[in-house]
């Protein structure tokens, strides 16, 4: 007979989570050994906030449920702001925990109310026979509803017997979902508004990460004759589309943000349409027709007021409208003008800059622009928060939206690294870029010594100006005290190199030689830069950040 911590492991793994991210303890020492014996892997993390944005990324990369196991209490606390983003962000994962349900004790939290409290699903096992059931629902409820869920896993019912008949009754494989198509009604309102567009610009987010779904708002684009742009979690969506525009929103480049705002009707496909997509809607005309379609009814209008909003999965309701606009012979906003701008390019490695290089400082656009040229181009590109953020965002270019891993829902500095190592882990043969700042690199610094340990593939890079940058171009203009959110210069690259990096100082694009001979030498361990960059301007997405904190 099966004790419950082996019936759950186990069940878990049958219904299609392959791996787990975590730190193990004594309460969820048992259930993690079961998902490993039932054929997971296990990646053992340095902290369990780590833990839980690894599998969050991990997800995000590979479209599939991922893990995450923990201790009861702290080990739950501990990961909270990686349980947090992922919840935000709808992303699938299930989050194993051992839980203490005696008040008296030192572990004991209300690890339900952490788990509403944030905008994930809680659950119990709390008794033997329902203990695999629950945790079938547990995969099914992350799958089939793209919510993050707490499966907590109280102490004295794990090591109670499943009984065999319960256990036995195995269901292997992902749970099946029925995408809802849209009403007759709102399908017939979408295609007249498409009609009736002469500069339509569809706007994919983060619900078109799914299969299947970028080719179809693809298509729907070509028979509407629309533009297509991306939100910026989405970035790499239409790579090699001659129609797109890029990244909507405060990674723009000023000639993709022109075209977006002279657009007559916008059309967000399973995108929020929020102010860091639409640039707290200065990108959206006057007399622009706006219209979200998303497969969530609390999510239509839930930044901001529509022509119109369609209830529908978003792979359905594009095939049928590019089916409601197959007669129709549309040029729309493709018009021969826009073609010659688009060919002569509008990204930002067209935009010309006053280079801030000297003084031992890099301009961060120089960094960002040579390292794009520099690295391969079959790369995987993972961006930590602040003020930093949009230079790797901007310039570093991926060949699809499952090369870009952008944890920003929660914006929370300090979730780059393990942003990239769940991304790595996911993306084994491909070389992992992690952008991050000196805050979030040092906030999270243990977990350099994990890139080492899994020989990860993997290029650090420290966007360094020894401060919160955001608080210092916010605060400071006004002549405000900087000496909390300013600090002395930390050598990284010897941090680096104490965890078994090979590391440099990149002060001047000459320094990037380093890279090029550690990419030609195969790049045999991982690579840490640490740049110091120039921080007299602030950055162009801070100030609209600030704006709508």
């Amino acid at each position: 007979m099966a004790t419950v911590a082996e019936g759950v492991g186990r069940a878990l793994v049958e219904r299609g989570i392959d791996h787990v991210f975590g730190v193990v303890g004594s309460g969820n020492f048992h259930v993690t050994n079961a998902m490993v014996a039932a054929g997971a892997r296990f990646v053992a993390a340095r902290h369990e906030g780590g833990a839980a944005t690894m599998a969050d990324a991990f997800a995000r990369t590979t479209d599939r449920p991922a893990a995450v196991t923990v201790h009861q209490g702290c080990g739950l606390t501990n990961a909270m702001t990686g349980i947090t983003e992922a919840a935000k962000s709808r992303t699938p994962v299930v989050v194993v925990a051992a839980e203490v349900t005696e008040p008296r004790s030192n572990f004991f939290v209300d690890q339900e109310a952490l788990a509403r409290a944030v905008g994930a699903v809680p659950m119990r096992v709390e008794d033997p026979a329902a203990a695999v059931d629950v945790a079938r629902r547990a995969v099914g409820t992350a799958v089939g509803q793209r919510r993050t869920v707490l499966l907590n896993l109280p102490l004295p019912i794990q090591a109670a017997q499943v009984p065999p008949a319960v256990e036995e009754l195995a269901r292997p494989g992902l749970p099946d979902s029925t995408p809802a198509a849209p009403s007759a009604e709102d399908l017939a309102r979408l295609v007249d508004a498409v009609r009736r567009a002469e500069r339509p610009v569809f706007v994919a987010g983060r619900g078109t990460r799914g299969h299947r779904a970028g080719e179809a708002v693809a298509a729907a684009a070509d028979a509407a004759g629309a533009l297509l742009a991306e939100s910026a979690v989405a970035k790499g969506l239409f790579t090699g589309n001659p129609w797109s525009l890029g990244v909507s929103g405060g990674f723009a480049s000023p000639g993709a943000a022109e075209l977006i705002s002279h657009a007559d009707l916008i059309v967000g496909w399973g995108c929020a349409l929020n102010m860091w997509t639409m640039r707290h809607g200065t990108l959206i005309a006057p007399d622009a027709a706006v219209v979200q379609v998303d497969d969530t009814a609390d999510a239509l209008g839930a930044h901001r007021e529509l022509t119109f909003g369609v209830l529908g999965d978003v792979t359905e309701t594009a095939g049928m409208l590019t089916t409601g606009l197959d007669r129709d012979e549309r040029t729309a906003y493709r018009t021969d003008a826009v073609r010659r701008r688009l060919d002569a390019g509008i990204g930002w490695a067209t935009v010309p800059y006053d280079d801030l290089t000297g003084n031992g400082l890099i301009d961060p656009r120089t960094l960002s622009r040579d390292l794009d040229a520099l690295l391969p181009e079959d790369r995987v590109v993972a961006v930590d928060s602040g003020n930093f953020m949009g230079y790797p965002s901007a310039y570093l270019r991926v060949r699809d939206h499952r090369s870009f891993c952008f944890t920003q829902a929660f914006q929370s500095i300090g979730l780059g690294l393990a942003t990239a190592i769940g991304a790595a882990v996911a993306s084994p043969g491909r070389l992992t870029v992690a952008a991050l700042g000196d805050g979030g690199a040092l906030m999270s610094a243990m977990e350099l010594e994990t890139v080492v340990r899994l020989g990860l593939d993997m290029l650090v890079v420290v966007y360094d100006d020894h401060a919160y940058g955001a608080e210092v171009h916010h605060f400071g203009p006004d002549g405000a005290p900087l000496d909390t959110v300013v600090f002395p210069d930390t050598d990284i690259a010897a941090i680096g190199r104490g965890f078994g990096f090979e590391a440099v100082t990149v002060r001047r694009a000459a320094d990037l030689d380093a890279v090029r001979a550690w990419l030609d030498a195969g790049r045999p361990r991982p690579m840490l830069v640490d740049a110091k960059v120039a921080d007299e301007q602030p950055s162009w997405w801070l100030e609209e950040a600030f704006r709508g904190h």
